[in-house]
């Protein structure tokens, strides 16, 4: 039996960065992996389209509404006991998922791994800021979002490869096999990092004043509105990827990789980025620099789709630069929102999640679906997402101090 760390024993950098990054690929991976098998699960349960995208809607809204209280539970049991218990649970649903006969069946399971696959993300972020301050969580957070970047480009292409060669349900097999070794790996590595006289109280009375407090703040509501909107924008192209690859630019499930890899490169480099310019610049100077390219690469997406029909690699190249300045801004914005909240981060995070997600399964639910028929009207819906979340960043800025 592996005897977990204490407290005082917390892993070195690169091992911290790789644990958390790996918690936070969870989510994602468990979307982004299985976007290629809808055709195949179509054919399987002989089922319309709808139905197999119903497995996702429903996946990213118990995610978000779990969202709400994976922080919470953390704030008042701990953080490492959440992260076990989330993975063991999501662990359990992958394989519920592979040995589904119907599609009522999976979108069960797929709603269990909703429920669990965000511990990984709320917590982690709490768990960063419990043990790094300034400068250094803001690396670290780029570090963990460089690891969580490499989600959209390997997992569909992985996912694209599997249905090649096996069955769509080996997919959710391989979810299960990672999600039980990084079970073990937390097990052996991950510390706790909120003392126990630190915990907060799980008091109704006590929950809802704390998530008055957060919901009523000006500074909270305009942080987390910056952050949704910006995420919205690049997911409307995850969404709507098995549109774009298949019908807009004619390629098979296995070339997922001309959208995808773009987007993780400006992911990646970006979170490098932020990581080199934490203390050098202005936090606030930073964030100006993400929107700055995030929205002219929206604009060009929309210049390059008014003016020719959908190509490579024109038609891939703004998410690039759009995933590059996202994840510029990102670090500074999370910590941010994060900070108006010292004594409940979890809670923070919970909340922020929410909305985050929320926002992406109305985006997959709603706004995919009626922008999709054209590039150039996904190419809009982006710059109007972005522009929304630049309002919500500078209506806001002056509220943080970090």
């Amino acid at each position: 039996m592996f005897n977990p760390p204490s407290s005082n024993m917390l892993p070195n950098t690169a091992l911290m960065a790789l644990m958390l990054g790996c918690l936070a690929l969870l989510g994602p991976l468990s979307v982004d992996a299985y976007l290629p098998a809808f055709s195949s699960i179509q054919s399987n349960f002989k089922v319309d389209m709808g139905q197999v995208q119903l497995t996702l809607t429903t996946y990213l809204f118990a995610y978000a509404v779990m969202s709400l209280w994976h922080g919470v539970l953390s704030d008042a049991t701990g953080r490492r006991k959440m992260i076990l218990i989330s993975l063991a649970i999501f662990s359990f649903a992958s394989v519920g998922c592979a040995i589904s006969q119907d599609v009522g069946m999976l979108s069960g399971f797929r709603i269990l791994q909703g429920i669990s696959a965000g511990a990984g993300t709320v917590v982690g972020q709490a768990i960063i800021r419990d043990v790094y301050q300034g400068a250094a969580a803001a690396r670290m957070l780029s570090l963990v979002s460089m690891i969580f970047a490499f989600s959209p480009a390997f997992a569909p292409i992985l996912g694209g490869w599997v249905i090649s060669y096996f069955h769509w349900r080996a997919i959710f097999v391989l979810l299960a096999v990672f999600t039980i070794l990084l079970l073990c790996f937390c097990w052996r590595f991950l510390p706790e990092t909120l003392p126990t006289n630190e915990r907060q109280s799980l008091n109704p009375r006590d929950l809802v004043r704390n998530y008055k407090s957060a919901l009523l703040s000006k500074g909270f509501q305009r942080g987390v509105g910056a952050i949704a909107f910006n995420f919205a924008g690049l997911f409307l192209f995850v969404a709507a990827a098995p549109v774009i690859i298949g019908e807009h630019l004619g390629l098979s499930e296995k070339e997922f990789s001309w959208q995808f890899v773009p987007m993780v490169g400006g992911l990646f480099l970006g979170a490098l980025a932020a990581n080199r310019l934490a203390a050098k610049i202005k936090f606030q100077h930073q964030i100006f620099a993400g929107f700055v390219m995030l929205l002219s690469a929206a604009l060009a997406n929309v210049l390059v789709h008014f003016s020719m029909q959908p190509s490579l690699p024109w038609s891939v190249m703004p998410i690039f630069f759009y995933a590059f300045g996202m994840s510029i801004a990102a670090p500074n914005l999370t910590l941010s929102v994060l900070d108006l909240f010292p004594s409940n981060r979890g809670l923070a995070a919970s909340l922020q999640a929410f909305v985050v997600v929320m926002l992406a399964a109305i985006v997959t639910a709603i706004v995919a679906p009626a922008l999709q028929s054209s590039m150039l009207n996904l190419s809009l819906g982006q710059l109007a997402l972005g522009t929304v979340g630049f309002t919500f960043w500078l209506s806001g800025r002056s509220k943080y101090s970090t």
